[in-house]
């Protein structure tokens, strides 16, 4: 079986082949351009793949509702040119296969669940924490979209007592994204993250920012296990320092031993890495080839 892949960031793109055993066979990646060009890319990726499905986790917002019109747009990003675009249809007139197609987040989340940190649990929280800040929500055995689709990189944040910064998002400003994702380090330290050292404040307040977050999502839907995963949280020193200030936060409200006790296997980088979003789109295209063949057995039984 051959099942393409697509992570969507909005950064760079990621395509890849691979089979039900959850073996990435081949990928590229090029930078996120223009629609046009980038879809024209992918186009010829997959031309001679003969690919029997493909999934698509894509940065958003997106339409994920079948029944809409608009169903496979990137609907109101500010990232020029692909604003309202119809990404699942330019796909569709090229390639006649099933489709899987959720954001990049939600993609992620779902591979940790098939292949990699959350395997075997029935939910859990993936945070992207890079360029943007985006998470991804599978509670109760599914994936969660709802009225549009979780946005939980702009959740609210009580400012940090030594922090003055005043938020680089363009919608809200001091929203989760614009205090700690990388181009809000940036911004306030006139550094890029990696440039800092392992002691720098940055972290201490990048933490707190971080943790406020995940408190409230513990709170509010009560994951089995939260990964942390996008470029900023590759500097290792944040998870211990995001795990005590969910602690202090909780401050033993929760009784769980996943948090009291053992916090360090509840909060967690990706068990696939840095590859958590492509394995995730594999996933969701293997999940549509499936669906597909099941599809078509019941209207052949009826």
């Amino acid at each position: 079986m051959r099942i393409g892949a697509i992570e969507a960031g909005g950064t760079k793109f990621i395509c890849g082949i691979g089979n039900e055993q959850g073996v990435i066979e081949d990928s590229i990646s090029f930078p996120t351009e223009h629609p046009d060009v980038t879809l024209g890319k992918v186009i010829q990726y997959f031309t001679d793949k003969e690919v029997e499905a493909i999934g698509i986790g894509s940065f958003g917002p997106i339409e994920l509702h079948p029944e809409s019109a608009q169903y496979g747009y990137v609907t109101t990003t500010p990232k020029p040119g692909w604003e309202n675009y119809n990404f699942l249809g330019t796909l569709k007139r090229n390639f006649h296969v099933p489709y899987g197609w959720d954001t990049d987040v939600n993609a992620a989340a779902y591979g940790e669940v098939v292949w990699g940190a959350e395997k075997g649990l029935r939910s859990c929280l993936y945070y992207t924490i890079g360029t943007g800040v985006g998470v991804g929500v599978y509670a109760e055995g599914q994936l969660v979209h709802g009225l549009v689709h979780p946005e939980g990189g702009h959740v609210l944040t009580r400012r940090h007592p030594q922090d003055d910064f005043t938020g680089i998002c363009p919608y809200h400003g001091d929203c989760l994204e614009g205090m700690a994702a990388g181009p809000a380090i940036e911004a306030r330290w006139q550094k890029r993250g990696f440039e800092l050292p392992s002691d720098h404040q940055a972290w201490e307040i990048e933490a707190y920012y971080i943790a406020q977050s995940i408190t409230n999502a513990i709170l509010m839907t009560s994951p089995q296990k939260i990964i942390l995963g996008g470029g900023v949280m590759q500097q290792s020193q944040l998870f211990p320092l995001i795990r005590e200030a969910v602690k202090h936060n909780l401050s033993g409200y929760v009784k769980a031993a996943e948090i009291t006790s053992h916090i360090e296997r509840y909060i967690v980088p990706p068990g696939l890495g840095h590859q958590a979003g492509l394995y995730g789109a594999l996933a969701l295209g293997l999940r549509a080839y499936k669906q597909a063949a099941e599809n078509i057995s019941i209207q052949l039984n009826m």
